[in-house]
């Protein structure tokens, strides 16, 4: 945030709110991100990943919930030849990325609304 010249350390919160409006999401979701207090929601991570001009997996393994091995650059590497990712469930991507059992549910509730066919 600081190399794309956001001001995060200020007392006032400028460049959090700049942040903020630049990207299109409330303040407080780059707040409690940068306290570590929670992960944005995916499509907040998608915003806050395009103002910074910086890939999505990296934001996501940079931030400590997930790892280099969470997201292999072979997949992206596999679609970009063509072949076509193996398609995980919202069940089964929920337990790889290790979201806790008490959550899993609604991860799926969630993930399964930005799947084509609902499923």
């Amino acid at each position: 945030m600081r190399e794309r010249g956001y001001v995060i350390d200020g007392p006032r919160g400028g460049g959090k709110s700049k942040l903020a409006d630049d990207a299109g999401v409330h303040r407080a979701a780059v707040t409690r991100l940068l306290q570590r207090q929670s992960m944005p929601d995916l499509e907040t991570m998608r915003r806050l990943a395009a103002v910074l001009d910086v890939p999505l997996r990296n934001m996501l393994i940079r931030s400590g919930r997930l790892s280099e091995e969470d997201l292999p650059l072979e997949v992206s590497r596999r679609v970009s030849e063509g072949v076509p990712p193996e398609r995980l469930s919202p069940e089964e991507a929920a337990r790889r990325m290790g979201v806790p059992a008490e959550l899993r549910a609604l991860f799926v509730n969630v993930a399964r609304q930005f799947l084509p066919d609902g499923s």
